[in-house]
């Protein structure tokens, strides 16, 4: 079977928002929100408090995404919910009036596409809520309900608050406020594929999907993508699932996954020993211990060999989630282990994913920290950003940072060097994640490219003629790419 997957997603640079923590609107559409009690901004955030971050303040914020050359953004869940982060899911078919209602998501979506940002939604199908009609109903009327076998309950009475008493029925990981749905019931199959199939027609470019290795009901995600595709064969379905994903990417369930396979081990390699472990020991995406850059290939190879390359290409790949802690709080405030894993990042094959605010340097530790408010202009970290500018401008200009084959050419000490490589491009990047300079000889010729046309594209290094090609030479804790700018006008002349 030939693996298809969306092509834009292997030219697309996603931007994670969680809502109720990147923008507030101006507007007055926000009327709703003018009487209601906000934590303040820039506070620290709570578990249960609300921000009052909306659509409304993503649409007015557009612009800033489309110069930071974001075309994507993946959205933790925005419809009627009883939490923050509104994976309490009480309406499928209602976007939270904190956030704006449909009718901000409409509006954004018109927006976003006339900037050819594409929008993906996060489906939290594996549980509801209390709150969620179908389980209130239980609630309610008991053994009378006309929805028992849409959850998973054992006994009577049931206990939805009361943590003294045996709730009764199975909540996701015991949490009594999640009940899980039956997906054996073909009746829940159905609902949850027409709620797919419903925000699609409505305009979504498509689906992350919380926990779906949760689901075991077999030809659940089969029949999800079929119908998903039929709606819009470019939709996206990228998966939740933080290790091993084969069984998920055989070409007839998901496009993708959040690849964190890829973060564990790049931010064990750019932080090494800085990496704060009390942040990362739970959940378990293993950055540490340090890598130097034969164990980071090591890794890397392990990785683009365990799914076929069209997959490799629509991966999500991070280095922070609203699941993890940030990325500048892991490496202690220390910006160059940053800066290095982002230039990992946005090189490597897939489409890679800027959690909101990291651009800027924001810090945070394990939830809630790690879902602080998009901080105050003044407090941005214009370096930083200027990093993240120049890399993202970068892969859409080189086509071979994108699509291109990659391999490792050379690994020395923590020195590490790569070629992305397409029949009529390549470029080189390398980095250096150790405390001195470091002097490297490559035979460029395997990466396809002429010294004498060589460039460095971003960063600082030195450049020498040398019997094997290039001697390069790398300040301390810092990377670079190189390649032909005569192919970039070329590139540029043509599109």
């Amino acid at each position: 079977m030939q693996i298809q997957t969306p092509d834009w997603v292997k030219h697309a640079v996603f931007y994670q928002i969680f809502p109720d923590r990147f923008a507030k609107g101006l507007q007055p559409l926000r009327r709703v929100l003018e009487t209601v009690p906000l934590e303040v901004w820039d506070a620290e955030p709570t578990l249960q408090g609300y921000k009052g971050g909306d659509l409304w303040g993503v649409i007015e914020q557009l612009d800033y995404l489309q110069d930071l050359g974001v075309n994507a953004i993946y959205f933790t869940p925005i419809f009627q919910s009883a939490s923050n982060h509104r994976y309490h899911t009480h309406d499928y078919y209602q976007v939270d009036p904190l956030l704006g209602g449909n009718l901000a998501l409409k509006t954004l979506l018109e927006k976003a596409h006339e900037r050819n940002i594409r929008v993906v939604l996060d489906g939290v199908f594996n549980h509801a809520s209390r709150g969620f009609f179908f389980f209130n109903d239980i609630l309610e009327n008991g053994p009378y309900s006309p929805w028992l076998d849409w959850f998973k309950v054992t006994s009577w009475p049931l206990a939805p608050y009361d943590g003294d008493r045996p709730a009764n029925y199975e909540g996701w990981v015991g949490n009594r406020a999640l009940p899980v749905f039956n997906h054996d019931n073909p009746a829940v199959k159905e609902y949850i594929i027409e709620i797919a199939e419903h925000w699609l027609k409505f305009g979504i470019d498509g689906w992350r999907l919380d926990v779906p290795f949760e689901i075991k009901t077999p030809g659940f995600w089969q029949e999800f993508r079929t119908r998903v595709k039929a709606v819009n064969p470019e939709a996206y379905i990228v998966g939740e699932v933080w290790g091993d994903s084969r069984q998920w990417l055989d070409g007839t369930q998901f496009d993708g996954v959040m690849n964190y396979l890829f973060t564990g081990p790049t931010i064990a390699f750019a932080a090494g020993d800085r990496v704060q472990r009390q942040y990362v020991e739970s959940p378990n995406y293993y950055p540490y211990p340090p890598l130097d850059a034969s164990g980071y290939a090591a890794k890397i190879q392990e990785l683009l060999q365990l799914y076929p390359w069209e997959i490799q290409l629509t991966q999500l790949n991070l280095l922070a989630s609203h699941d993890t802690a940030r990325l500048m709080t892991i490496a202690g405030g220390d910006l160059s282990s940053v800066k290095l894993s982002s230039l990992l990042l946005l090189t490597f094959p897939g489409a890679p994913s800027i959690y909101y605010g990291d651009e800027v340097g924001l810090p945070g530790g394990i939830d809630p920290d790690s879902r602080r408010s998009f901080p105050l202009e003044a407090n941005w970290n214009l370096d930083l950003l200027k990093c993240h500018r120049e890399l993202v401008a970068l892969r859409h200009r080189y086509p071979a940072l994108r699509t291109g084959s990659y391999q490792v050419l050379l690994t020395e000490g923590l020195v590490y060097v790569f070629g992305r490589s397409l029949p009529d491009t390549s470029v080189i990047v390398a980095v250096n994640a150790g405390t001195t300079p470091a002097k490297v000889n490559l035979a460029i010729a395997e990466a396809n490219l002429s010294s004498d046309s060589l460039q460095v594209l971003y960063g600082n290094a030195e450049i020498y003629p040398s019997e094997q090609g290039i001697s390069l030479g790398l300040p301390a804790r810092s990377g670079c790419v190189l390649g032909s700018s005569s192919f970039a006008r070329t590139y540029a002349d043509r599109t």
